[in-house]
């Protein structure tokens, strides 16, 4: 262990001591490998010097090594984030596979998603870091498993039946798997779409449904979810513009996961958005749209933070919420060096990112 400047402090070190704000509160505790929203946090805090766990770094403060030490650091990933990657590289070898005319390994589907759900425990949906992919990220495939995940917690929080779960989250997994069959110079088009290419990818709802329609090994839903994931309950969505009840309710839950995922991530032609931003434009989207309870449950169960959790507002501030009120969710109370900022009241400011310390 080493005392070391924070500027000397490298993404994958390992705290050797908690790291304290003035006040007393521990920021980051004993044992953590630091993140780069890690360091963002030291830094907002005016954390000067930390005390650091690296294979050899005596010898890289007496010999100046640093850059050596950096480049055979190796990023510690939680178990939720390995089998959030197995899952990833398991789905990509899949949608090739349905790509070239095979059949989809469903066993392996369901082992790879239950080895996933096993390590739910870790996961919140505004916290959780997505670990940085072997190879260029595929968005649509990365999208998938995070749709899976959040639409398993949404049939939780909702109270769907427990046999119900595990259907739900291969609806979320499968939902994009028409796109396969989509031109991928449309799916890939750095631009806006054009009309008519709008118009063909629209056309993977079907393409997905056909692909898992009569299939023995899954739930119903779970087809009628990659067809019926762009339906609104008021009957504007796609393909085929049906309303309420006609909508499955498995493709009711993946619309809300896949929405906020979607708006939550970069993309070609935009950038992500801020999740609270999300939350707001969701619960707006809630009414005659998307169904309204299960929107209600996933803002309220996604925003019950304890006091402790820092976010970052728009300003580029960073805080500390102390108070949420239940009937303004998004908008909580925040502690900005020492001082309370009241969100519901200043609309200006707006929570762009949340860290989690534990």
């Amino acid at each position: 262990m080493a005392i070391i400047p924070i500027s000397q402090a490298q993404v994958g070190d390992r705290l050797g001591s908690d790291v304290q704000t003035a006040l007393g509160s521990v920021l980051l505790q004993q044992g953590r490998t630091l993140s780069e929203r890690d360091t963002e946090i030291l830094q907002a805090f005016l954390i000067t010097n930390v005390d650091i766990v690296r294979n050899g770094l005596e010898e890289q403060i007496s010999d100046t090594v640093a850059e050596e030490t950096a480049a055979t650091t190796e990023v510690k990933h939680t178990s939720l984030q390995k089998e959030f990657l197995n899952m990833e590289n398991l789905l990509k070898r899949m949608m090739s596979m349905v790509a070239s005319g095979l059949k989809l390994p469903m066993l392996d589907l369901r082992n790879g998603l239950n080895a996933l759900i096993d390590n739910m425990d870790e996961y919140n949906v505004l916290t959780f870091l997505a670990p940085q992919p072997v190879g260029k990220m595929d968005i649509l495939v990365r999208n998938s498993v995070l749709c899976a995940m959040t639409s398993y917690q949404l049939a939780k929080w909702n109270k769907f039946s427990e046999k119900d779960w595990l259907p739900i989250a291969m609806a979320g997994l499968l939902h994009d798997i028409g796109n396969v069959k989509v031109d991928p110079a449309i799916l890939n088009k750095p631009t806006h779409l054009s009309a008519e290419d709008v118009q063909e990818m629209r056309q993977h709802t079907v393409y997905g449904f056909r692909l898992l329609e009569g299939s023995t090994s899954m739930n119903q839903g779970v087809w009628l979810s990659a067809l019926q994931h762009h339906e609104r309950i008021d009957g504007s969505g796609y393909p085929m513009k049906v309303k309420g009840d006609k909508i499955h309710p498995f493709a009711k839950i993946v619309a809300i996961a896949d929405m906020y995922h979607a708006m939550t991530s970069n993309r070609n032609y935009r950038k992500a958005e801020s999740p609270y931003l999300v939350l707001e434009e969701l619960h707006s989207g809630a009414f005659g749209k998307l169904e309204p309870t299960y929107v209600q449950t996933f803002i309220e169960r996604t925003t019950q933070f304890h006091n402790g959790i820092f976010v970052k507002l728009n300003d580029g501030t960073i805080g500390e919420i102390v108070f949420s009120d239940r009937n303004n969710p998004t908008r909580p109370m925040v502690s900005v060096n020492g001082k309370i900022v009241n969100l519901g009241q200043n609309r200006q400011l707006f929570i762009c990112e949340v860290f989690s310390t534990k």
